[in-house]
């Protein structure tokens, strides 16, 4: 069990990341409900990479431009990997039903996903811009990573092949569990950090909503337009609470 697990968390930070600590591709039984268990750990650990540059950083450079600093690097430390599924998923969300799974597969950018993402991307590097305290980029990223997890248990994917048709398989309540109590424990060390949590599966609802009714389930792609959503939105909440 605990060779599975670390080779779930290579395999998870192999997925969602581009540092190139793993290069473990290789999709072997029994370690894929291992990987979509590491999913929060991962992104506890960007998010603790991206916390820790801007320390390093801060002395040599303005507040404003090294919190777009951080935000390039949020987007460099995952290939963008997930920005393309937010691209491709609004692309489908714009053509009818019955086409859009496959325009979602398409690798060009359409129009729609590309004007919607700039004005992202804009948004989301106005949050980073505004953001106090680069601390909280840890459960930002951490329970972003974590709704993923929350579909892939939950909601049905609808590819009967595929990487997250492996996961899904061998993902077990018990792994749910776990990682559910380990980021809620965690979240409690951050101001809000109960909030973002319950905040972030209201909004898998609502995604859930949008995508059962344009293609009747999630896909890769959805997991990444979830997590870009997901992250942009605590970005805000923790930006709404700072006001507060």
């Amino acid at each position: 069990m605990i060779k599975n697990f670390f080779a779930g968390f290579a395999l998870a930070f192999s997925m969602l990341s581009i540092i190139p600590f793993f290069k473990l591709h290789n999709f072997f039984s029994g370690i894929n409900g291992y990987a979509v268990l590491n999913y929060p750990i991962v992104g506890l650990i960007l998010g603790t990479t991206l916390y820790l540059t801007s320390l390093i950083l801060e002395p040599f450079f303005a507040s404003t431009h090294l919190h777009v600093i951080i935000f390039f690097l949020s987007i460099l430390i995952t290939g963008a990997i997930h920005l393309d599924g937010l691209s491709d998923s609004i692309d489908g969300l714009f053509v009818k039903s019955e086409k859009a799974l496959h325009v979602m597969k398409d690798s060009n950018v359409g129009g729609m996903g590309m004007i919607f993402t700039a004005s992202f991307l804009l948004l989301k590097a106005s949050a980073f811009w505004h953001l106090e305290s680069m601390l909280m980029l840890i459960p930002i990223m951490m329970i972003s990573r974590y709704s993923a997890l929350f579909e892939i248990f939950f909601f049905k994917y609808i590819s009967k092949n595929g990487i997250a048709t492996l996961a899904k398989s061998e993902f077990t309540t018990t792994q749910f569990l776990v990682a559910t109590v380990a980021v809620t424990l965690i979240s409690l060390f951050f101001e809000s950090g109960l909030i973002m949590l319950f905040v972030a599966v209201a909004t898998t609802l609502i995604i859930k909503q949008i995508f059962y009714k344009k293609i009747g389930g999630f896909s890769g792609d959805v997991y990444g337009f979830s997590i870009e959503v997901v992250e942009l939105i605590l970005l805000h909440v923790v930006l709404l609470s700072a006001k507060t």
